[in-house]
């Protein structure tokens, strides 16, 4: 009898296409859909551009989640936007103030054994209940609830057992620090992390969610954590225990990979500037004096997080010289810390109360001082993503960031009882829960769908046309750089640039920003001169957020080749979505032989591309560099057409010429 771990068997009951032998590519179906503001505007305007008419999965839900602030029209002409086409296209609606999507998803729609698609790289947090989800570009995403497959490189499954239990003052938050310890930002490519073992018993739904939703952080495709006791729980909590589906691995499963963490060996960790990967304990950081401590994000969403800082915080006054600032997740949550009295709590000590939602996580508000460090609960501390270029932020647990506000520098929580006094505050969850049963706007019912407008304002502009792959390509390197550039270093988040989201041609005047200001400019010069400009790169390009801005806009400014040694996962599909030829060195050493301004030239595209080989000719150095795609055959016939919308309007024009070619049929065989 074969015997099958958790991920492999929520692959199997999704089954579509392909194979499910890793590195081969599988199709599944997508049950659930999530979209947030800052991606799933272009969501939208996919969907508008490919001519459909609904969704066809069984859940699709729209946050409005991180571009909160509504400094002028911008923003809120989006969520007026989003909120027409969640009408339109039959989509639940959360609006402003619902909370964060992970968390708001997991406590009301969330389902074991489902699968997640969300245009957002945390959404692997749904794995805390039992659900197999992924990040990935709102093309993507689209295309999901246009009822199409997702298609993925089949993963290795990495199984982490956990023993022992936590130790006070170590929480949650470290365990995922202790794997990125370990392995660092692309540790976790290519597979899924599915954790196991007794030392799971001790961590909610809500503590597997913080290190599913890190589990990004890692490179990895996603997270699972069985659907047991404590998942059941959790539903019940949130008056969903119809919902539950128990969801477990067969006893003696194999696993691709395997490691152990024993919980009781665990301290206090923390992430440097500027890499979630770059992970020491708090002790060897501890008296640095801090400028800011922020509790907060879908990193740590749960109440059991803002309760634990409200417990150490209470009765004190946090330094003065200190931003302490509270950033709810959800409008659930913000009700419970009332009712609990954490609210109070943190108020009193001096804490800074903020709108819920994302905010500082993405840039929006909350910026540091220059140069002053910030302790954060965040899941990313890239350069600049806090909005402040020259910011020093440090990922940390909630324990940590409270003591720390507390003392005025970085504080390693265990040492509280003898410099405070306070003692290790032991949680529970209360017995009654404040639910929020009304964040959605539900869809609307089909036959009313098809009256509601997109009501667009005038920053909203629809989705750039994009042409065929041209067989020969040439133009200048405008850009080299080197490994684990993220999409925030290529497409920057923040209160200046995310209102334009939904302008294509404004956003591109930021592309690369955080790295070369001159680049947009250079490379509208570039199309003058030439039909193409190429970026290069070093290991693991495009890793971090989803968002498919760091593809489209690029490619809107001339771009049609990345030479890269690696690339990450979600940004190499986006890149082949829009048109973008990801290649990679077939010799890494190649990288060093080129220089920014080279001009480079492809030939045979056309060819070269269906046998995946490609000879890169550097004409200012004279000479030759061998370069592989090693994207799929349906990749590849995105790649031609320019773009995956390009290739779904065809398929779509000639399911509705097929249909009415039947239609004709059928009338003159009545007649």
């Amino acid at each position: 009898m074969t015997v099958y771990n958790l991920t492999q068997k929520l692959f199997q009951d999704h089954w579509v296409a392909g194979s499910m032998e890793p590195g081969e590519e599988i199709g599944i179906r997508i049950d659930q859909t999530l979209t947030q503001d800052a991606t799933g505007t272009m969501v939208m305007l996919a969907f508008e551009a490919m001519g459909l008419d609904g969704v066809k999965t069984e859940v699709s839900a729209q946050y409005v989640d991180h571009n909160l602030l509504q400094t002028d029209f911008k923003n809120p002409d989006d969520h007026l936007f989003l909120k027409s086409a969640c009408e339109r296209y039959g989509v639940y609606f959360s609006r402003a103030g619902g909370g964060v999507s992970h968390p708001v998803h997991m406590n009301r729609l969330g389902k074991p054994g489902k699968t997640l698609l969300g245009s957002d790289s945390h959404t692997p947090a749904a794995g805390a209940l039992g659900m197999l989800s992924f990040g990935a570009g709102g093309l993507e995403v689209a295309t999901a609830m246009a009822g199409e497959p997702y298609f993925l490189e089949m993963p290795e499954v990495w199984g982490v057992k956990l023993t022992g239990q936590l130790p006070p003052w170590v929480s949650a938050k470290d365990v995922i620090l202790e794997m990125l310890r370990r392995h660092g930002v692309s540790g976790g490519r290519g597979r899924v992390l599915e954790y196991y073992g007794p030392g799971l018993n001790q961590l909610s739904a809500m503590d597997r969610h913080v290190i599913a939703n890190m589990g990004t952080e890692l490179g990895a495709t996603s997270t699972v954590f069985p659907a047991d006791g404590e998942v059941e729980r959790f539903l019940a909590q949130q008056g969903r225990h119809e919902d539950f589906r128990p969801f477990y691995a067969d006893p003696d499963c194999r696993y691709d990979h395997y490691e152990e963490i024993d919980l009781s060996s665990l301290v206090p960790l923390c992430a440097k500037p500027s890499s979630p990967g770059n992970v020491v304990p708090v002790s060897e950081e501890a008296g640095k004096p801090i400028y800011q401590s922020y509790i907060g994000s879908s990193a740590n969403p749960g109440l059991r997080d803002f309760w634990m800082a409200a417990s150490i915080v209470q009765g004190q006054k946090v330094h003065p010289q200190v931003s302490f600032d509270i950033n709810p997740t959800t409008r659930q949550l913000m009700q419970n810390m009332i009712q609990t009295g954490a609210l109070a709590h943190l108020i009193a000590s001096g804490g800074r109360i903020h709108q819920t939602g994302c905010n500082g996580c993405i840039g929006m508000g909350q910026a540091p001082a220059t140069e002053e460090i910030s302790l954060r609960t965040v899941p990313r501390n890239f350069p600049g993503r806090s909005g402040t270029q020259e910011d020093k932020v440090y990922l940390v647990s909630p324990e940590t960031a409270a003591a720390s506000a507390l003392l005025g520098e970085i504080t390693d929580p265990r040492t509280l009882p003898e410099k405070l006094g306070i003692h290790y505050p032991h949680w529970q969850t209360p017995p009654h829960l404040y639910l929020d049963t009304t964040v959605y706007q539900e869809p609307m019912p089909k036959e009313e769908c098809h009256k509601v407008s997109l009501r667009k304002g005038p920053n909203v502009k629809s989705m750039p046309e994009m042409d065929e792959l041209p067989n020969s390509l040439a133009g200048p390197v405008l850009l080299k750089v080197e490994d684990d550039v993220s999409t925030d270093e290529i497409m920057p988040a923040g209160s200046r640039v995310l209102p334009f989201r939904s302008n294509i041609p404004a956003i591109s005047d930021f592309v690369f920003r955080q790295i070369d200001k001159s680049f947009p400019e250079r490379a509208k010069l570039a199309m003058e001169e030439h039909n193409a400009c190429f970026v290069v790169a070093g290991e693991n390009y495009g890793q971090g957020s989803s968002r498919e801005h760091a593809a489209i806009a690029p490619r809107f400014l001339g771009l049609r080749v990345v030479l890269a040694k690696s690339y990450a996962r979600i940004h190499s599909d986006n890149l082949a979505n829009f048109g973008i030829l990801a290649l990679h060195f077939a010799n890494s050493d190649d990288w060093e032989k080129i220089s920014s301004g080279d001009v480079l030239a492809l030939e045979g595209t056309h060819s070269k591309l269906h046998q995946g080989e490609f000879l890169v000719l550097n004409k200012t150095q004279g000479e030759s560099y061998k370069a592989v795609f090693q994207g799929s055959e349906r990749q590849k016939q995105m790649l031609l057409a320019g773009s995956r919308i390009n290739v779904l309007k065809q398929k779509h024009a000639e399911g509705a010429s097929s249909h009415q070619s039947m239609e004709r049929s059928q009338q003159c065989y009545a007649a």
